[in-house]
């Protein structure tokens, strides 16, 4: 791991513990680590965010200190605390002192990884138009467990069913694939049946190249129900069979947001983290940055798999994702993102 972190990043403990931002960061950089030997204390937090917020100027340097320097569930409990001591929510004050893209990833962080993606699939729902790509990006890269809890995070914050909101906005092969993904019941063991892949491989090759007109039911139920071992297994035996990868076959027979799907769950299946470090790259390359996926997916896999995709990112595209990062954001917007990658 050391290799992907730029120079002045000296990485003084274990990347994947719980409390984020144990590190030395250069003079202009906040350290998110002085407070660790206190231990936690929510009172304390919430009135240091209070008087980083209070008089003239706001102290983002205090906020993104604190903020990051604490999980996700510590973050809940500064708000109940914040709400106990202030009569008044902690997102409200916060949105009152901060703007663009910093005030964004500020509040994402206050969010539960489940409710910011509750918050994310309305957002891709409401209005005129669906964002089918978000859509897909969240759901069927998900475990059964992270969907269950985005379920119950949907109904609490928007009172709706999230199944029932989809299906009104989506329609045809994607909504099959994406109920099904809902469903959550996608096989979670570490065993892998050679029969069962070899009877699955032959299964999506009559469905889709072995003749015309790609039946997407074969593809849903592997796809969606198998377990990523027993799918890897199923992708070699189907490459035998056909001669070719899936992908291949998924990219000749299908198309649009059905595609889409499918290589999303393809790749999850081989390697989620490299997924999430190309949806990364991708971010930041060309014109310009697109501010919303980088927040969705630092704060969301920051307590899941950041560390696995900060790694593939390094060895795909030969630099760290902290120097990706630094290059193409700045000012507090891009201290809070170099403090969660570290």
């Amino acid at each position: 791991m050391g290799s992907s972190h730029s120079k002045s990043y000296r990485l003084t403990e274990d990347i994947r513990k719980p409390t984020v931002g144990t590190t030395s960061l250069s003079a202009d950089e906040p350290s998110t680590n002085k407070h660790h030997r206190h231990g936690f204390d929510a009172d304390r937090d919430a009135k240091k965010i209070h008087s980083a917020c209070k008089g003239a100027g706001t102290d983002e340097k205090k906020i993104i200190e604190v903020l990051l320097s604490r999980t996700s569930e510590q973050r809940q409990q500064i708000k109940q605390k914040y709400k106990a001591l202030y009569s008044k929510d902690l997102e409200e004050d916060l949105k009152g002192d901060l703007s663009g893209n910093f005030e964004k990833a500020v509040l994402a962080l206050l969010d539960l990884p489940c409710e910011y993606e509750a918050r994310e699939l309305q957002r891709a729902m409401k209005g005129a138009g669906t964002d089918e790509s978000l859509l897909i990006e969240i759901l069927c890269t998900r475990n059964n467990k992270e969907i269950v809890n985005i379920k119950e995070a949907y109904k609490r914050l928007f009172d709706r069913d999230l199944e029932s909101d989809v299906k009104s906005d989506t329609s045809g092969s994607l909504q099959k694939i994406l109920v099904t993904v809902l469903e959550a019941t996608r096989d979670e063991t570490q065993q892998v049946n050679a029969e069962l892949a070899e009877q699955d491989a032959t299964d999506l090759y009559k469905a889709g190249e072995g003749r015309w007109g790609t039946e997407e039911l074969a593809f849903n139920v592997v796809l969606a129900k198998r377990s990523y071992s027993q799918l890897r297994a199923t992708f070699q035996a189907y490459e035998k069979v056909c001669g070719k990868d899936i992908e291949e076959s998924i990219k000749s027979e299908t198309s649009g947001d059905l595609e889409k799907a499918y290589l999303t769950l393809v790749s999850c299946a081989k390697d989620c983290p490299g997924y999430f470090a190309t949806l990364l790259h991708k971010s930041m390359k060309g014109g310009g940055t697109d501010e919303k996926t980088l927040i969705r997916i630092l704060v969301t896999r920051a307590e899941s798999d950041l560390p696995a995709i900060k790694e593939k990112f390094q060895q795909m595209y030969k630099k760290s994702l902290a120097e990706a990062v630094r290059s193409d954001t700045s000012g507090d917007f891009r201290k809070l993102l170099l403090a969660l990658l570290h």
